[in-house]
């Protein structure tokens, strides 16, 4: 039997490359909304971030979820959003196999 593909995904704050399923999506809807896409589905234009708050910072340092959402602000609640599923992650609360070892 022939194994699963598993996309990979590079993460715009470190730039580490990883499994689809282990790192966090941002993603822009047809509409213009930004959201968190948990499973990974969600129609529209993503963006991929490890789950650790210095790639997030990084990421955002640099502007580089903006820029590969095309969009000129990230709305505060969304990074707000962010960190708080990045907190409960670290906190054993989700499995916390998809955090960067370059954080």
């Amino acid at each position: 039997m022939r194994a699963k593909h598993v996309p990979i995904r590079t993460c715009v704050g470190c730039g580490e490359k990883k499994p689809k399923g282990e790192m966090l999506r941002i993603v822009r809807t047809v509409d213009g909304g930004i959201s968190l896409d948990v499973s990974g589905k969600k129609s529209g234009r993503g963006v991929y971030v490890c789950f650790n708050s210095d790639c997030v910072g990084k990421a955002l340092k640099k502007k580089a979820i903006q820029r590969s959402l095309k969009i000129n602000e990230l709305d505060r609640s969304i990074i707000e959003e962010v960190e708080r599923l990045i907190a409960k992650r670290r906190d054993g609360l989700e499995d916390p196999s998809g955090l960067c070892p370059k954080g």
